[in-house]
């Protein structure tokens, strides 16, 4: 077979630095785009973004010819100088030095979509760090309290 194909589906979450609240929605439809162009020229496939004021949710059609770490890395680099250029208030943004990635099913993919668009209404009921505890307990990973915030 000379043809390398691939479908890798994952949802990407991570935060602002110190789950700090800096994307209002003057910039969120921006934003979103300006990381589904970066991981378009990485070779992947943004299908969903989803974000409020201290995080953002991701689907993502990984390339086959990138590690899901030079791509995490890539999208954070070349937001935050995007977010930097793009207004004087985010100055000093930063993102969380972590993240978490997990991989989905295609038969998964509606919902988590649905998931993704809902945010802003999901967090009227639960923060940031009880989701991604959830997060990490439904797709199985183990994690150190003490390590996974900062």
């Amino acid at each position: 077979m000379p043809q390398s194909l691939a479908s890798i589906l994952v949802h990407l979450v991570f935060s602002t630095k110190n789950r700090e609240p800096r994307l209002d929605d003057s910039v969120r439809d921006e934003l979103h785009a300006y990381i589904g162009g970066v991981i378009r020229n990485g070779g992947g496939v943004l299908y969903r973004a989803g974000s409020v004021s201290d995080h953002i949710h991701l689907l993502i059609s990984l390339p086959r010819t990138m590690a899901p770490s030079e791509l995490v890395k890539e999208i954070k680099v070349s937001a935050t100088k995007w977010l930097k250029e793009k207004d004087r208030k985010f100055a000093d943004f930063q993102w969380q030095a972590g993240y978490g990635i997990f991989s989905i099913s295609p038969s998964h993919r509606d919902a988590l979509e649905r998931y993704i668009s809902n945010q802003a209404e999901h967090h009227r009921k639960i923060g940031f760090q009880e989701e991604y505890r959830r997060l990490l307990t439904k797709y199985g990973v183990e994690w150190n309290e003490q390590y996974v915030w900062d």
